[in-house]
């Protein structure tokens, strides 16, 4: 197993869909335990294989009061009911978080590592890191379920926020803004 690197905000990967998986064989799962080390490596609860440069419908999941990862191959989600403000990040927009709206709770179905067919109804954790990591398969990020008005702000490794002026000497490009704004960034990345 290795640790890969994980593409950051805006590469152009992030915005892909992803192709659906014709075929579970030692290579995927490679890729999957590879991702698997990298996720907790970078102490993240989900990864999409493009998040690693690989176009393959592939998540992982990890939510911190379970021992082992979940590996789901074409996941999709079949159905969503509610809505709820929730804190979320993204080990592809790492150091920074900010309040996205997603589902109450969701049902969704995949193929495990052993090729089972999965399918499971849940809410919490778990639902929202589905929702994020699916999305992720389809071109979508984090910063597209914005609540009305909410930016990106800076956190530290244990996730509190940090002091959103700039301290001297730093960077004025480390700031979300700026992240986002860039002239190579399609405008539907920007912060509006």
């Amino acid at each position: 197993m290795a640790i890969r690197d994980i593409l950051a905000i805006p590469h152009p990967i992030l915005r892909q869909r992803a192709k659906k998986v014709r075929r579970v064989d030692k290579r995927l799962l490679r890729l999957a335990h590879d991702m698997v080390e990298t996720m907790r490596e970078a102490g993240g609860v989900g990864l999409a294989a493009n998040q690693v440069g690989e176009l393959r419908r592939l998540v992982v999941i990890q939510i911190p009061e379970e021992e082992e990862a979940r590996i789901y191959i074409n996941p999709e989600i079949l159905k969503r009911s509610g809505a709820r403000e929730v804190e979320e990040g993204c080990l592809s927009h790492a150091g920074y978080r900010a309040m996205v709206n997603r589902s109450e709770w969701i049902r969704f179905g995949a193929l495990d590592h052993t090729e089972k067919v999965v399918k499971i109804k849940t809410d919490g954790l778990l639902s929202q890191a589905m929702e994020h990591e699916v999305d992720h398969l389809n071109g979508i990020l984090y910063l597209d379920h914005l609540v009305e008005h909410a930016t990106p702000y800076r956190v530290d490794e244990e996730g509190q926020p940090l002091d959103t002026e700039l301290e001297s000497g730093e960077d004025e490009s480390d700031t979300p803004s700026d992240l986002l704004e860039d002239d190579d960034v399609p405008a539907s990345m920007k912060i509006k």
